[in-house]
């Protein structure tokens, strides 16, 4: 596989993507914040005194997404035609799970935005609990699935 992101001389450029055709393209992102059972009491009971942890979370990851061309260099600025985050906690592992789907009717993916948008996300809730349980850990963002564009689809899992 030949790495684009070199001119000439060795240089990092930002790739030409004016050729490429338009097609609907969505990447989805999984992560995890682990943390003590107090911790998750206290957000699933709204009792952080930073305010809802999840709806902030939520609402950074979103802003989170659409910055993204802002943060990593070369990524191109996307018109995203939609960003959604979603949580699940589990009381046994004392964990928040966290999906971050992005979508965009353009000529490159969105696997970027949708890092980011995970990334940022478990950053604020650390933010906003840190005061109460600064051993949280953040784990294990990764793509899960790709779809659109010329390399295809990709399914976690799937050898591809």
């Amino acid at each position: 596989m030949e790495l684009t992101h070199f001119n000439e001389q060795g240089r990092a450029k930002m790739v030409d993507v004016s050729e490429k055709k338009t097609t609907k393209r969505t990447a989805t992102v999984s992560g995890k914040v682990i943390m003590k059972p107090e911790t998750l009491a206290r957000i699933k009971e709204g009792k952080i005194a930073k305010g809802d942890v999840l709806a902030v979370a939520q609402v950074a990851g979103v802003m989170a997404a659409k910055k993204t061309s802002d943060l990593i260099p070369m990524c191109h600025p996307l018109a995203l035609t939609s960003v959604d985050i979603s949580f699940d906690t589990d009381k046994i592992e004392n964990t928040i799970y966290l999906e971050a789907t992005v979508s965009t009717l353009g000529v490159t993916g969105v696997e970027m935005e949708a890092l980011t948008a995970a990334s940022v996300t478990a950053l604020t809730i650390y933010d906003m609990c840190k005061a109460i349980d600064k051993d949280m850990v953040i784990t294990d963002i990764q793509l899960e699935t790709k779809t659109g564009g010329k390399s295809g689809d990709y399914y976690r899992g799937e050898g591809k």
